[in-house]
């Protein structure tokens, strides 16, 4: 495949993707798809916000701020009043094209930087991500609980020189320590924010005119191993995940309302929070993840139609639904983790909805495999989306008999291109993305998940790579080995348990286990710490010194802690 012409001055992102040969065979004209054929000049912020801004005028809501102090929703100039009012259309346009004047005139980013975007979510991150793709920089959004070993290690791989952070997350990236990184804060009350200094720009940008397929984003996943791999991905991938599943499957309203948990620097929730509604012509609550009762109070609020989360959320919801006014929903959407069958029909007794399962990949972008409305069958994830084809296949690569398990494959206008990673060919085989899961295909084509493949562990919808939590616990001086596995959780699916062998004459105490977890807190985000720690006089290995990790899952290993 021959890539455009690209706009880019900075041209590392290009430079270090996969070569061709090594990419999934991408596919933009299956049987039933949807029109997959983007012009050759694309920039999707301009097609997402300026397009539907002609098209549906700019006095439509576009950004619901949650109210939350701090998150700047309901002020112009971004204050911090946070008194959660609405950003039209037209107002995020200002506040986006200002941005982008601030990127390319005083900060000195040019097409093709990798701009690192931090801090929980509000509109402001979102108006960042839309202005630096407007700039034809590379969006590089992270987790505002990121700690600063985890920081460093993505802005080494990207090569990341520009960073915008919410001023209330900004100590961790300052602590990481980066080298010529050129760190703006917004939300603060200092002379450079980005805020003030953008509040004297002009209120329309020529968005740059990138390719099609020039990078607009990487994506970081920490994958099987712990060592983070950069997913790349385009400005016209952008635009087939609103064409593909949002479009086929959830079929969006422009007056609807969409909230939910995974925070923008998931890929699952940067489509179904930003990419979705502002295709759709619809507006989004975006406010961070407060629990449950938050999110039911700002479906209440907000009237929220449109609901992204997990099936964790889900289940913690149905304990607390009672109060809250949820008559707004019409389509809620669970992916992140398996949804359990159970876990559907109790939705559909308490609210008369009924959940649209998914299955996605960062690598992929977003959800391949999904169904809605009377296609749906609790107990399977559903059929590939239209765009998209899957299969099962065993070791050897060749389809399986329906009802056999095996790997699932899939391909289709979106595809994994690891930033220099040798990993790639481990994804991408024969032209077909291989996610990682064990998966069965009934015999009338529906997907049914088994298991993961790997050693990843899913809990309450995060993916968390035993082998980067055990580096963590490594590092403190204390643990001489460690090793960590999940273990199966009604609630949140699986929780991360840690085997540890201590150095001599440190107390397998209860003690030690705050101290352990307390540490790994500061070295990885919390939701990958350790829930259970197990302290071990050895680990169980083969002769060979293989770790026997079967042994580790079955619970049966342990002494008392004290």
């Amino acid at each position: 495949m021959e890539l455009m012409p690209s706009a880019h001055i900075d041209t590392f992102p290009r430079d270090h993707l996969p070569p061709v040969a090594q990419w999934p065979e991408l596919r933009f004209d299956l049987p039933g798809a949807p029109d997959l054929r983007y012009p050759d000049r694309l920039n999707c912020a301009e097609r997402l916000l300026d397009a539907t801004v002609d098209r549906l005028g700019p006095g439509r809501p576009a950004i619901r701020g949650g109210g939350e102090p701090g998150d700047g929703a309901g002020d112009r100039a971004g204050d911090g009043s946070g008194t959660g009012l609405v950003w039209s259309y037209g107002l995020l346009k200002e506040h986006v094209d200002r941005i982008a004047h601030v990127l390319t005139e005083d900060l000195g980013v040019v097409p093709g930087n990798r701009v690192l975007l931090r801090g929980p979510t509000t509109p402001w991150l979102a108006a960042c991500w839309l202005a630096v793709l407007k700039a034809g920089a590379v969006a590089v959004t992270v987790l505002a609980a990121q700690r600063p070993h985890e920081l460093a290690t993505v802005c080494r791989i990207a090569r990341v020189r520009h960073a915008l952070c919410d001023a209330r997350s900004a100590g961790d990236l300052r602590a990481a320590g980066i080298p010529d990184l050129r760190l703006t804060l917004y939300g603060g009350n200092t002379p450079d924010d980005l805020l003030r200094l953008s509040a004297n720009k002009p209120a329309s940008y020529d968005a740059v005119d990138t390719s099609a397929d020039d990078v607009a984003l990487i994506a970081f996943t920490s994958g099987t191993t712990g060592h983070p791999k950069g997913c790349v991905h385009f400005h016209r991938d952008v635009l087939a995940i609103a064409d593909t599943f949002s479009a086929c499957v959830l079929r969006p309203r422009p007056d609807d309302v969409f909230a939910g948990s995974p925070p923008l620097g998931f890929t699952y929730g940067l489509g179904g929070l930003l990419v979705f509604p502002l295709h759709a012509g619809a507006s989004t609550v975006l406010t961070d993840w407060g629990g449950p009762e938050r999110l039911l109070a700002d479906v209440q609020r907000h009237r929220v139609s449109v609901l992204f989360t997990a099936p964790t959320a889900y289940r913690a919801m149905l304990e607390t639904l009672g109060p809250y006014d949820v008559s707004s929903l019409r389509r809620c959407v669970s992916a992140g983790e398996h949804l359990p069958a159970e876990l559907w029909h109790a939705w559909r007794r308490a609210t008369g909805l009924r959940l649209i399962n998914g299955i996605g990949a960062t690598e992929m972008l977003h959800v391949f495999i999904s169904a809605a409305d009377d296609r749906i069958r609790p107990g399977t994830t559903g059929l590939p989306v239209p765009g998209y084809e899957a299969r099962v296949v065993g070791p050897d690569g060749a389809p399986v008999p329906d009802g056999h398990p095996g790997l699932l494959a899939v391909r289709g206008p979106t595809g994994c291109r690891y930033l220099a990673d040798e990993r790639q060919r481990v994804y991408v085989r024969d032209g077909w993305n291989l996610t990682g899961d064990t998966y069965v295909r009934e015999p009338d084509g529906y997907f049914r998940f088994v298991a993961r493949a790997d050693d990843m562990i899913i809990s309450a919808g995060h993916n968390i790579a035993g082998p980067e939590v055990e580096e963590a616990l490594l590092r403190h001086p204390d643990v001489l080995e460690a090793a960590v596995v999940g273990r199966p959780d009604e609630r949140r699916g699986q929780i991360v348990v840690a085997h540890v062998v201590l150095r001599e004459g440190v107390p397998p105490t209860a003690e030690t286990v705050a101290e352990l977890r307390e540490f790994t807190k500061k070295e990885i985000v919390p939701y990958k710490c350790p829930r259970e720690i197990v302290f071990l006089p050895a680990l169980p290995r083969t002769p060979t010194g293989k770790l026997q990790r079967f042994r580790l899952r079955s619970g049966a290993l342990q002494f008392p802690r004290d």
